[in-house]
């Protein structure tokens, strides 16, 4: 008997050693499919990108792109919410898979991150106060004072046309500044002001200026050797989805417009 439980703790322990060693063999797409999740990040309260709909369900352009790749990849997505800069902050540290938030391509950022093929394309605009007149171009922004969450692509853009940014947490704030004066402009994506004006249409504030170039939005995934599968999974994902029309009709959706293509 004793022989016999002798051997069975040492089989026991092989399976266990086996088990381990299997798990740490596979890679970050291996580990997500095997949970059969992928978790996503994203604010959760920029419309139409991710926000919450009259019902408080998140939904929006991003909730169900991030859906339908999960979907590709076979697995189901978990959405967390966050500020912004946390949503980095927990992608460097492992917490989500993704982050998929309309986020612009950027040199700085694409030092740090690996990012997918771009699956949407957005014109940045200067917002301002309908009876503003002094701001008409990007250059009119030096010596203004403008507000964005600190981090994101639209306060470094301000920041390089000699703009003061004060930074806030999410777009309710930046919009809540500019209607009292506090601020002179705020700069953000052209669908986005489309979309505040739908819900808002009474809010005397205006597009004063569009930039010429669109910026390429994509998902920023950890940059790491154990991720590179990953990548190749979610553009392939996005290839299909492009190819099949999906992303055409998300945006139409969601926009009015085919934000897809350039």
């Amino acid at each position: 008997m004793k022989k016999l439980l002798i051997i069975l703790i040492v089989l026991s322990l092989m399976l266990t050693s086996c088990t381990k060693k299997s798990e740490s063999n596979l890679d970050h797409l291996g580990r997500i499919k095997e949970s059969g999740v992928i978790t996503v990040a994203m604010e959760g309260t920029w419309a139409p990108w991710t926000y919450h709909d009259e019902k408080d369900v998140l939904t929006g352009y991003d909730v169900d792109v991030a859906s339908a790749i999960a979907q590709k990849l076979g697995v189901k997505a978990s959405f967390v919410e966050g500020e912004w800069d946390g949503l980095f902050a927990g992608l460097d540290a492992g917490r989500y898979d993704i982050v998929v938030n309309g986020v612009d391509i950027t040199e700085e950022r694409s030092q740090k991150y690996n990012f997918s093929t771009p699956y949407a394309y957005n014109k940045t605009a200067i917002i301002v106060n309908q009876d503003r007149t002094d701001i008409n171009s990007f250059d009119d922004l030096n010596g203004k004072k403008t507000a964005n969450t600190i981090s994101s692509t639209y306060a470094g853009v301000a920041e390089s046309y000699g703009a003061s940014v004060t930074g806030v947490d999410d777009l309710n704030q930046t919009f809540q500044l500019l209607l009292t004066n506090r601020i002179d402009a705020t700069l953000n994506s052209e669908m986005t002001y489309y979309d505040y004006m739908k819900a808002h249409p009474n809010e005397k504030i205006k597009i004063a200026a569009l930039s010429e170039d669109a910026t390429e939005v994509a998902i920023p995934i950890k940059k790491d050797s154990d991720n590179e599968s990953l990548v190749k999974a979610i553009n392939k994902a996005l290839e299909e989805l492009k190819a099949e029309g999906k992303l055409k009709e998300l945006s139409e959706k969601y926009f009015g417009v085919d934000i897809s293509n350039k």
